[in-house]
C-alpha cells in the first residue's frame, strides 16, 4: 500500500513569494530550501525526486509540504531558538568600538562596562565584554581578509 502522491498547489502569489525568498539575501539558507523544494512540488517533481535533488530525505520533504498545508507560508521558518534574549545590542557596541576609534587612550573591560552602563544602561560582566569585543574583532578582520580576495574569472 503505497500514499497518494504528495504534491502542493500555489496561487500565483504564493509562487511569486517563493520565488522572492528563495532569492532573497537576509533569509536564512534552511528557509530558502524550502521554499525551493515547494516550488519544485508545484511543478509536479515527486516527493522522491526533490529529495534526490536537494540531498534530503523524503521525510524530510514531506514533512515541509505537510507544513505548508498546516501552517501556511509561516511554516516555512525555525521556530525560535531557546535561551535568554540578549541584554546588548549590536548598536550599543558600535558606540564603544567608535568611542574607542575616536579618542587616544586605552580602556580595561571594567572601564567599557561603566561607560556602557551609564550611556545605555546596560549591565554586562566584564568576561561577557570582552567575548563580544573579540568576536567583533575576528569578524572585521575576516572581512578585510575576504575584500583583499578576488574572484577569478
Amino acid at each position: 500500500m503505497s500514499s497518494s502522491p504528495l504534491r502542493v498547489f500555489l496561487t500565483s502569489s504564493e509562487e511569486r513569494t517563493l520565488f522572492e525568498l528563495s532569492r532573497a539575501g537576509n533569509v536564512p539558507q534552511r528557509t530558502k530550501e524550502r521554499a525551493n523544494a515547494l516550488r519544485l512540488s508545484a511543478m509536479g517533481w515527486k516527493v522522491e525526486r526533490i529529495a534526490v535533488y536537494l540531498k534530503w530525505a523524503t521525510s524530510t520533504v514531506r514533512s515541509t509540504i505537510h507544513l505548508l498545508k498546516n501552517i501556511g507560508l509561516m511554516g516555512l521558518w525555525d521556530a525560535p531558538r531557546s535561551g535568554r534574549k540578549r541584554k546588548w545590542l549590536p548598536e550599543n557596541i558600535e558606540v564603544i568600538t567608535e568611542k574607542l576609534d575616536r579618542e587616544q587612550r586605552t580602556y580595561n573591560s571594567r572601564q567599557l562596562l561603566q561607560l556602557l552602563s551609564t550611556l545605555n544602561q546596560i549591565h554586562l560582566s566584564e568576561r561577557q565584554l570582552r567575548r563580544i569585543l573579540k568576536k567583533k574583532l575576528l569578524v572585521e578582520k575576516n572581512e578585510k581578509f575576504n575584500k583583499g580576495k578576488t574572484k577569478a574569472p
